[in-house]
């Protein structure tokens, strides 16, 4: 809300990861992730203003297709009206449950349109994911060796992999 009247609104995280650049003297700041609430609000596009691409999680369930079609129509608006540069890197498949014949529904459509922009690595559906925030605890810490855990360190991988592969702004 405060943000509404604000001079340069659409920029202000932008603004202020360039400041924090400027202002680490002798430190590198390679990547800085931004974790976005599922709204389509002003700090979503904040945070796109800010970006050079864009990690789209996807629960495997029918109502966050028309969801992504709502986050594309939102980045397609800020590459055209505020930052040219924002790439979508890809689409995470999350609470898979290949048991779900709707979750093999949902992978076979993303897939099928959006193509390798879908990483390969789905993040399962688990009980131990599901428990971390109860306890106050990121997933990996609460159990590295649970599936869910597992399957986030090999996105990780695969987020590096493609983000190496990735054409960098000069």
């Amino acid at each position: 809300i405060e943000l509404i009247d604000a001079d340069r609104r659409h920029f202000r995280l932008a603004d202020a990861l360039e400041e924090f650049g400027e202002s680490e003297k002798g430190a590198v700041v390679t990547y800085v992730l931004i974790d976005c609430p599922p709204s389509l609000s002003l700090l979503t596009v904040n945070a796109l203003a800010a970006a050079q691409a864009v990690i789209i999680p996807l629960q495997c369930e029918f109502f966050a297709l028309e969801g992504l079609s709502q986050i594309m129509r939102t980045i397609e608006t800020v590459r055209t009206r505020i930052n040219p540069a924002l790439d979508l890197q890809g689409v995470v498949l999350t609470m898979h449950d290949r048991r779900n014949n709707l979750t093999n529904q949902v992978e076979e459509d993303v897939r099928g349109h959006f193509g390798d922009k879908v990483y390969r690595t789905v993040i399962p559906r688990n009980v131990r994911i599901s428990e971390a925030p109860s306890h106050g605890k990121p997933a990996l810490l609460y159990d590295l060796k649970c599936p869910g855990s597992q399957a986030y360190i090999q996105l990780a991988s695969e987020v590096i992999q493609r983000e190496r592969a990735r054409p960098q702004a000069a």
